[in-house]
């Protein structure tokens, strides 16, 4: 009887082993905060063809969806009626040059005469304004053929900028008119692509004050996009530049980025995901999501290491979500060694062998 309650008391002493929890040790660093942002793809410049001058369509001399170049030939209107035009032009031209030619000579013939006043000073008079009026007949002649010739040069309808084009409004056969308001195909500049992008003028707001206290720094300007089906687009665009104005309807500001599109992927009117980089703070606190638990009243909370390797709970602000980590602006600092694996065998004030583990 009595060994068997002196090895009860023996078992009563036997301390109990120390539990082990990992813990990493949080440390202060530049951490850039960015925000998820809609968007739709505009392109960059983008041009109607439109003709100069009026006339039944010849021929259509590209290929729709292709690349062309700015002043490659797209259309040729029927040239038939203004090479007519031109060559009357052109006789125009030589009649009132050679009536210039006689006025001329006879206003020279005239004025010799005035020295032996063989003729009168009003036949001067007459036959130097004759000669001048000639003169300004084939300046006027002149500018017409220059007309007659950019008219015919106008046949060919030429591409106003580089880019890609879309289908063809009109077919060979079609009457076209000078300048009319219908285009007869658009032309879009592709690479670069803009994308314009909104944002609420509030969070715009919050982020300049938090600048102008200081509490962050501004963020480069590279952007990423994310496309339709959730995938990474591979190149990075920059934000170019923000309107000045907010959207009466919507309450936001538009932003526009410049993105490389050297492959046609991007196409005007696609939807797509920004994550744009809004700020930094300097010296920001990660702390792995595994190691911060909501209480029963939804407050954030960790549980820590301290000098004497006791559990001590700590209420933090877990601001937002930087990839599988909470950024902490209140309640940990660096330094601390936060538990992330044991939590459930612990609690404050337990004394624990904390054993450091990478994430």
């Amino acid at each position: 009887m009595t060994l068997a309650l002196a090895a009860c008391h023996e078992d009563k002493q036997t301390p109990q082993p120390v539990p082990e929890v990992g813990v990493v040790t949080l440390v202060a660093q530049p951490v850039t905060l960015t925000t998820a942002l809609t968007g739709r793809t505009a392109a960059t410049m983008s041009s109607g063809v439109r003709p100069r001058v009026a006339g039944i369509i010849r021929a259509r001399l590209f290929t729709e969806g292709s690349v062309v170049q700015a002043g490659e030939a797209l259309y040729e209107i029927d040239p038939r009626p203004y090479r007519a035009i031109l060559d009357q032009t052109q006789a125009q031209l030589e009649s009132a040059q050679a009536t210039f030619a006689s006025a001329q000579a006879k206003a020279d013939r005239y004025l010799k005469l005035t020295v032996t006043q063989s003729v009168s000073r009003q036949d001067v008079d007459d036959a130097t304004a004759a000669a001048q009026a000639a003169r300004a007949s084939v300046r006027q002649h002149q500018a017409a053929l220059e007309t007659a010739h950019l008219n015919l040069e106008f046949t060919r309808v030429l591409a106003p900028i580089s880019g890609r084009i879309g289908r063809s409004n009109v077919t060979p056969g079609a009457l076209v008119t000078a300048d009319q308001s219908t285009a007869l195909a658009t032309i879009q500049q592709l690479d670069p692509i803009y994308v314009d992008i909104s944002q609420s003028s509030f969070q715009l707001l919050k982020l300049r004050q938090a600048v102008a206290k200081g509490e962050v720094l501004p963020a480069s300007s590279e952007v990423r996009l994310k496309l339709e089906d959730g995938s990474d687009y591979p190149l990075t665009g920059r934000i170019e530049f923000s309107e000045v104005a907010v959207d009466e309807n919507t309450g936001t500001v538009t932003l526009r980025a410049r993105f490389p599109n050297p492959d046609g992927l991007l196409l005007p009117g696609m939807f797509v995901r920004i994550e744009a980089p809004q700020a930094v703070v300097p010296a920001g606190i990660l702390a792995p999501q595994q190691g911060i638990v909501r209480d029963a009243r939804g407050n954030a909370t960790a549980l820590v290491v301290d000098a004497n390797d006791k559990v001590a709970q700590r209420e933090v602000t877990a601001a937002q979500t930087i990839g599988n980590t909470w950024l902490i602006t209140n309640g940990l600092t660096a330094g601390d060694r936060l538990i992330v694996e044991g939590i459930g065998k612990v609690q404050a004030g337990t004394l624990v062998k904390p054993v450091p583990v990478n994430l």
